[in-house]
């Protein structure tokens, strides 16, 4: 038994066995900001309900009980504030809500509060602790891991410090984002993060997990964070991080005016003030329209998904044979080992040399196995990351297909840092001068599909599905059984029609009529077309125009506000792609 009181000066933290409890975000922002410095942003204006997903209750009721009980609009709040006099910017992250699930609204909290850091050249810091991405709103709330990727690019860009603050539990989509992707990463004592639970990962490997397994010191044994610090010291480490490499302003008031200055708004329409373009809600397709005109046949969302896990289905692999002259394929992420669930290397498409990187299933029992059924460890995507900066180094597109139920849920790859190979392969993509192209070809499971997504372009065969998680993992979740499966994959809207509505994909690309499982030759002069009119398209864009649309593209993501963006530039340097010609 501990008394109230004391258990409040103690910071929440039992001062017996010195368990950190959870607080709320009120209670922290207490805890690290000097007194009353605290002025939050307003809260942003997102579509709320972009799918009007409907599970045992409609989701907007979910979130009226969520607000009525924790007495916020969301799962983070954010500002700006001071710590010992120097300004910073704040998003503090409450688990009370929803789990701490990544949905719209908190990915354009943190979108804003980035862009706000980079403008007023203040700190950044986030205090996180998370379940994962918000299944309620499905694929658009997997879009909110790039786009805060895409946002720590910029921040990067600027030199402007990020802290990264991980709380118990830290896990899914926040964890491979925005979480690891600060400069420094402080940890509480216990407190756990990871790309998968350790409950998935255990139903995966089918053995017991290590004592201590994702928990700070785990992780900190493991080089994936910086420094576990008990709760009473945080304000401590935060202020001396600031005042040695912090920069920026040096009280509230002057970052107010150079927030102001700068164009950027703490609240709905930042993207626009920050002259970042913003497409009208989720269902426009971009600042470039889409050149393929094909239109599926109506299918049963539940039909869509087994198409696309027929066995028959061509992988990367097989496109590369199919479309690509001269492919040589290439290895290793030169830090770990190779991967077998990733096929990567160099070949012309009609002439024109670029970098080809996808997953890879294979078709036999065997294959499949040897290929991990598609789904890569960390050193899978550090390898397509390495490629990604070598296609960058030469001036060659990037071309991704995307085919996995998601990244491997093990054991190992915890232990080598899949949430941070995912989070980072995402901030990457987004600072390619290159033109890069994805077409998801079969399954989009989650972040492991994500991965390999942050494109200019996004294409998806007629029979693939793309979504936050899949219909069995979201059904065993919501309706707490498997078998409503079918249901689940209607409610999260992941076949190709609905994608190309939300805006999520860019155009359907048409395969054979019963499958491209049935005619791979075929479905793959299909893609090969489709590839090739995407590229005619970006090639001639110069490189700040690539990387400007890139993230336009998903900086909009759950926004219903529309900008009409400026006409890219071209670079004269490249020849016509019609003479079939490398830039």
């Amino acid at each position: 038994m501990i008394h109230h009181r004391r258990f409040g000066k103690a910071l929440g933290v039992c001062p017996e066995c010195g368990r950190h409890h959870p607080v709320s975000a009120a209670q922290r922002v207490e805890q690290l900001l000097d007194p009353g410095s605290f002025r939050a942003f307003a809260s942003p204006e997102v579509v709320s309900d972009p799918l009007g997903f409907v599970d045992a209750v409609p989701y907007p009721s979910r979130l009226a009980a969520a607000r009525e009980a924790t007495g916020l609009e969301d799962a983070a709040v954010g500002g700006l504030g001071t710590i010992d006099g120097r300004a910073v910017v704040l998003v503090v992250m409450d688990f009370r809500f929803l789990g701490g699930s990544l949905g719209v609204a908190v990915g354009e909290l943190v979108t804003v509060a980035a862009e706000t850091a980079a403008a007023s050249r203040a700190p950044l810091v986030t205090v996180c602790a998370s379940g994962g991405a918000r299944m309620q709103e499905g694929v658009v709330a997997l879009m909110q891991m790039a786009k805060t990727a895409g946002a720590f690019a910029a921040l990067d860009e600027a030199g402007v410090l990020s802290v990264s603050v991980v709380t118990d539990p830290t896990f899914g989509g926040v964890a491979a984002s925005f979480a690891t992707l600060a400069d420094v990463i402080l940890i509480e004592p216990g407190a756990r993060m990871g790309f998968a639970g350790p409950r998935v990962i255990q139903q995966t490997i089918r053995q017991e997990l290590p004592r201590g397994f994702q928990t700070a010191e785990f992780l900190l044994a493991h080089g994936m964070v910086d420094a576990v610090v008990p709760r009473a010291g945080l304000r401590g480490a935060l202020g001396r991080l600031v005042s040695l490499c912090g920069g920026g302003a040096s009280s509230a008031g002057t970052l107010a005016g150079a927030t102001a200055d700068a164009g950027v708004s703490a609240g709905a329409g930042a993207a626009a003030d920050a002259g970042v373009g913003a497409a009208a809600g989720v269902g426009a397709a971009g600042d470039i329209s889409p050149y393929v005109g094909y239109e599926p046949p109506e299918r049963e969302p539940w039909d869509v998904v087994r198409l696309a896990r027929e066995t028959g289905r061509p992988t990367t692999a097989d496109y590369a044979g199919l479309i690509l002259d001269d492919f040589l394929r290439l290895h290793g992420d030169r830090t770990f080992g190779d991967s077998p669930s990733i096929v990567a290397g160099i070949g012309r498409l009609d002439g024109v040399p670029l970098m080809l990187i996808g997953h890879q299933k294979g078709h036999t029992t065997r294959d499949r196995v040897a290929a991990n059924f598609g789904m890569p460890e960390p050193e899978g995507y550090r390898m397509a990351a390495r490629l990604m900066r070598l296609a960058d180094k030469l001036g060659l597109p990037v071309l991704t297909l995307v085919d996995t139920p998601g990244a491997y849920p093990g054991l190992t790859a915890e232990e080598r840092g899949q949430a941070l190979a995912i989070a980072e392969s995402q901030r990457l993509m987004a600072q390619l001068r290159v033109p890069v192209v994805t077409v998801v070809t079969g399954e989009g499971g989650s972040g492991g599909a994500l991965a390999l997504a942050v494109a200019n372009r996004v294409l998806i065969s007629a029979n693939a599905w793309y979504s936050v998680i899949t219909p069995e993992g979201c059904a065993a979740i919501l309706w707490k059984s498997a078998a409503e499966a079918a249901r689940a994959a209607a409610a999260l809207k992941v076949e190709a029609r609905e994608l190309l509505n939300l805006g999520i994909v860019d155009a359907i690309v048409e395969e054979p009529p019963d499958g491209a499982h049935t005619d791979p030759a075929k479905a793959a002069a299909l893609l090969g077309t489709a590839v090739r009119a995407a590229l005619a398209d970006l090639l001639p864009l110069s490189a700040p125009d690539l990387i400007r649309q890139r993230r336009t593209r998903f900086r909009r993501f759950g926004l219903p506000i529309p900008v009409t963006p400026s006409p890219p530039e071209r670079d004269d340097r490249v020849v016509d792609v019609g003479n079939r010609q490398a830039g």
